[in-house]
């Protein structure tokens, strides 16, 4: 079956050709069909993998409605197999990939030779003496085969992986390496390099770098040299002090290096365990709960169940064990007693969002497995739930027990009262893409709106139609689907998943214009509002409304593999736009016109053309002709003298005009003359190459290049597409058909051989002022001469009979048969080519033209769930401590791939007036257990160990350290932080809010 690539177009971006191709050429074996391990198969199959093998050898139950969205009533009451029942629903999301079942028990004696044929097993729901030998059997295989073991259990779970004791992976960041422009080199040992305009390099100590284009210096062009990073925008290389001294210009891109990580089995790990630590104000955790989860497993082995719900007695029994367990532990910390009682307590619950944001992070670690792609979880990820469940430890033990129905798992961790409260709850959600997709799961499994009698309870709005795009990350959507509204599609799918929930969906923007439906009136009637955008703006807008009614907000966002949740609550939190991301920087008019210097230029430059070709222009000229509907009137005003704005501009198209195809070609092949010879001549002839600025310095030197014109090649390839997809866009525009015929290379050469070329004139003035703004063509003036020659033009015009309307084009990035993207791809590489700049691929540019936003289904789901955790809390009307804010940040190369930062939604210090620096980093070590070792406000470095003088610094005040303006009540600082591992980088840290005490104010 072949692929069709539109499919995974914004996977692609994330993983990249090399992984998807591996992935389509793997084979998975997946156990166990509850909450967690449904919520893997399905971001396994969405991700594309070759072949999927189900395993479970449980009967469907009433219990199982609540944690796999997969499960039907008709399932329990038939007494289906689960995997029976979720196996042609998993293959449902994805028609590339092969999706089978296995029903045959997995036991201690079984032969695992049939494990063989696949690249990664994962078990969820098996006992630890069965992972252990699973894991010794994955591990003695060669090539290995990569294992993942998961549990969840209550508010606790946890995630081990084994990817053999050699695993090399490509590119353990992720990151797209950046052109960095340099300012100087210095000649010393070491030598210290220091980025252009305080551009931060990114870099961390230990990376390398490879220089290109250094003028002077030159010995190190094309070298690749390891850093010592000094500051954001210096770093140290090797010894330069005997090469030639810097003169100017270049640049250096970080090197891309393979990485080995060596792993250990699970019988290993298990005394003596590797963690991830993801909540920086709870250090001691993962070794917490990894004795606490052990000792759980004992406890099943010597009672063939878990622990009752609400048993003080069962509580009492894992909590001997887990000291038991701990004090056979390597690497240990205190027995947390609370915690224990607390997964004793719900250890035959499930919390779904819980589930569904593990099974996320755990199912990009099986792509991780596959592919080589990212620095992978090494080798034990343990995340709890403590603060959703702590408050509830008054509750008696009577509400936690099961009901019989599919809320039995959620009501033993939060109890009836919280489950009744959110069947009450009244949701806005915006948005029904990838994240309102998971939303929507996860509202379905909690039992979110589903009291009938007060009306709709959850609303939801989405004004887009379903693309074929989307079936990759939002899984209620069907190949059926495409082209239908989301918000009303993904209700109907929910429904399947809760029939009891109470959905009402609109396909409306959420807006000023809409206020008139979104009004006061409908916001009170609100218990809370969720955002599943992918735009700022419209978060401002909706955040700016909860504020005004005082309704708490739960935001949400990814980019590839990163992702974010903020949770806003009233007269407790901040609100989204008390902080501000920085402006995204435009680039200046006349770099994009006359200086590119990386390729982002050379696409941005590329997609103007096309909107200043295709859409702009034609948009004008049926603008003016919507105004001035008579070109007999037209003509006459303007034969009486009377000026008419844009007329020049709209009789110039009209004159212009192609009335066949081969005139589009003709057009095409002098845009290639204008845009890919004659600028760069008239650069030249305006800036000779040795001009000299009135400093001296040479004016062409980096960032600036100088073009380098060139000649039309119908051999080359690249000017071909250009011809053909220029053309193509023009004959849309006036809707001039042609043949397949006529875009062979034979037609097309006969049609360009009798192009006649007029000879260049420099004559344009070339603007090198960044601050210049592109013209308004619609608003020049015209001189006599020229609105005598638009009179003629048009007076022809109409003596042809030509038609006045054209049909401007709307940039469509998904229909690669459309020639948007063939046009603006074989432009940009051009012009990267003239200034000698890396081309980029057809994927890269599609990417930065569309403005796509890269997009996986495991980061969003995982996500969805961390904000479905903080919707209880918010339910609960939960203390300001309990909730977190939550970032999936991109490989951290000491750490994993989804590095997991959990914070309050703001640390802060009540500072005193005569609070010193030294004060402040203790109160930091003492209260949140790091070890501060670098704090930064904005750009300005407050405290970095190895800069000169700053020890110094200790002893000075904050409030002189920092200067305030005498209306600053606090400010914002980073501080970062020593790792537990010898030998890594440090880390940045949360957010710190530093008040400053004035008068005894306090925060």
């Amino acid at each position: 079956m072949e692929i069709d690539d539109s499919l995974y177009s914004r996977q692609r971006y994330v993983l990249g050709d090399s992984a998807m191709h591996q992935m389509a050429q793997s084979s998975v074996f997946l156990s166990g069909m509850g909450g967690l391990g449904i919520e893997m198969a399905k971001n396994i199959v969405l991700a594309g993998v070759k072949a999927v093998t189900l395993h479970d050898t449980k009967q469907c139950e009433t219990w199982d409605l609540g944690s796999n969205f997969f499960i039907r009533q008709e399932d329990v009451l038939s007494q289906r197999r689960r995997v029976e029942a979720v196996c042609p629903r998993v293959a449902e999301l994805n028609p590339y990939v092969h999706v089978d079942m296995s029903s045959s028990a997995l036991a201690d004696n079984t032969d695992l030779s049939f494990l063989g044929k696949y690249q990664c097993v994962i078990l969820t729901e098996a006992r630890l003496s069965l992972q252990k030998r699973v894991n010794e059997f994955c591990h003695s295989q060669r090539p290995p085969i990569r294992f993942i073991g998961c549990d969840a259990y209550g508010i606790c779970v946890r995630v081990f992986c084994d990817f053999g004791e050699e695993f090399e992976v490509s590119d353990p960041t992720g990151e797209e390496p950046k052109e960095i422009f340099i300012q100087s080199i210095t000649q010393d040992n070491p030598g210290v390099v220091t980025c252009m305009d305080n551009q931060p390099h990114g870099l961390q100590t230990g990376q390398s770098v490879v220089f290109r284009e250094v003028n002077g210096m030159v010995e190190v062009n094309g070298t690749t040299q390891p850093v010592s990073v000094l500051s954001p925008y210096s770093f140290a290389i090797g010894d330069t002090s005997q090469l030639q001294p810097y003169a100017h210009g270049g640049f250096f891109v970080m090197v891309k290096t393979p990485k080995t990580y060596r792993f250990e089995t699970m019988e290993r790990q298990l005394c003596d365990p590797q963690v991830l630590t993801p909540d920086f104000s709870k250090p001691e955790a993962p070794l917490q709960i990894h004795a606490a989860m052990l000792a759980l497993d004992t406890f099943q082995e010597q009672h063939s169940r878990l622990p009752n719900t609400g048993c003080l007695q069962d509580a009492e029994v894992l909590l001997k064990l887990t000291e038991e367990v701990n004090a056979t532990l390597r690497n240990k910390a205190p027995v947390n007693t609370e915690l224990v009682r607390c997964l004793s307590r719900t250890a035959r619950g499930t919390l779904p969002p819980l589930a569904a944001a593990v099974g996320g992070l755990a199912s990009q670690e099986v792509l991780k497995a596959i592919t080589g792609k990212f620095a992978p979880l090494q080798q034990w990820f343990y995340l709890d739930a403590i603060e959703v469940v702590k408050p509830l430890q008054s509750v008696s033990a009577e509400e936690f027990f099961p009901r019989g129905d599919r809320y039995d798992g959620l009501r033993a961790c939060i109890g009836e009262s919280m489950c009744v409260e959110l069947h009450k709850l009244r949701v806005f959600m915006v948005g029904c893409g990838a994240i309102g997709c998971e939303m929507l799961k996860n509202f379905a499994l909690l039992g979110v709106g589903l009291a009938k009698s007060s009306g709709e309870v959850i609303c939801i709005t989405d004004p887009d139609l379903i693309e074929k795009s989307n079936l990759n990350r939002q899984f209620l959507f069907r190949p059926h689907h495409i082209q239908k509204p989301k918000s009303t599609t993904a209700a109907e799918a929910t429904h399947d998943i809760n029939p009891d929930l109470q959905v009402d969906a609109h396909l409306n923007k959420v807006c000023p214009a809409t206020e008139s439906i979104y009004n006061d009136s409908f916001y009170s009637r609100l218990n809370l509002v969720v955002t599943a955008l992918d735009n700022v703006e419209a978060r401002r807008y909706v955040d700016s409304r909860c504020l005004s009614n005082q309704r708490p907000l739960l935001d949400s966002g990814t980019m590839g593999t990163k992702g974010h949740t903020e949770i806003i609550v009233p007269n407790l939190t901040e609100s989204y736009n008390s902080h501000r991301d920085p402006p995204e920087e435009e680039i200046p008019f006349c770099t994009l016109k006359s200086f590119p210097s990386v390729i982002e230029h050379t696409i941005q430059w590329a997609r103007d053309k096309f909107e200043n070709l295709f859409v702009h222009k034609p948009s004008m000229y049926n603008s003016f002709w919507q105004t001035h509907s008579s070109a007999d009137v037209v003509l006459q005003r303007m034969q009486a003298g009377e000026s008419l704005e844009g007329a020049f501009q709209v009789i110039k198209l009209l004159s212009k005009r192609p009335s066949q195809w081969e005139h589009c070609i003709t057009i095409a092949r002098l845009k290639f003359e204008k845009y890919f010879k004659r600028k760069a001549l008239q650069l030249l002839h305006s800036f000779p190459l040795d001009t000299r600025l009135k400093d001296g310095s040479l004016f062409w030197q980096s960032p600036k290049r100088p073009p380098a014109p060139f000649d039309f090649d119908l051999n080359d390839s690249l000017h071909f597409t250009f011809i053909v997809s220029t053309a193509r866009l023009f004959a849309g525009i006036y809707n001039i058909s042609y043949s397949e015929k006529d875009l062979s290379e034979e037609a097309v050469t006969r049609v360009l051989s009798d192009v006649k070329i007029p000879e260049y004139r420099p004559s344009e003035k070339v603007k090198t002022n960044e601050a210049a703004k592109k013209p308004d063509s619609m608003k020049m003036p015209l001189s006599s001469e020229e609105e005598r020659e638009a009179i003629t033009q048009l007076e022809q015009a109409i003596a042809t009979d030509k038609r006045l309307q054209v049909s401007p084009l709307q940039f469509e990035k998904d229909d690669d048969s459309n020639g948007h993207v063939d046009f603006v791809t074989s432009a940009s590489a051009l012009r990267a080519r003239m200034y000698a700049i890396e081309p980029a691929d057809r994927l890269k540019t599609k990417r930065i033209a569309g403005k796509i936003i890269p997009a996986i289904a495991t980061a969003t789901a995982a996500v969805a769930g961390l904000v479905a955790l903080e919707l209880i809390k918010v339910v609960g009307g939960y203390e300001f401590e309990s909730f977190k804010n939550w970032h999936i940040r991109n490989s951290l190369i000491s750490l994993s791939h989804f590095y997991l930062i959990q914070h309050l939604l703001f640390f802060y210090f009540p500072g005193m007036m005569d609070f010193t620096l030294s004060d402040f980093m203790n109160a930091v070590r003492e209260k949140y257990g790091i070890e501060p070792t670098m704090v930064v406000h904005g750009v300005k470095m407050l405290y970095v160990p190895v800069m000169p003088g700053h020890s110094k610094r200790l002893k000075l005040t904050m409030q002189k350290l920092i200067k305030p303006s005498v209306d600053r009540r606090y400010v914002d600082l980073t501080v970062s932080f020593a790792p537990e591992a010898d030998g890594d980088d440090d880390l940045p840290g949360p957010p710190v809010r530093y008040f400053f005490s004035r008068n005894g104010e306090t925060p």
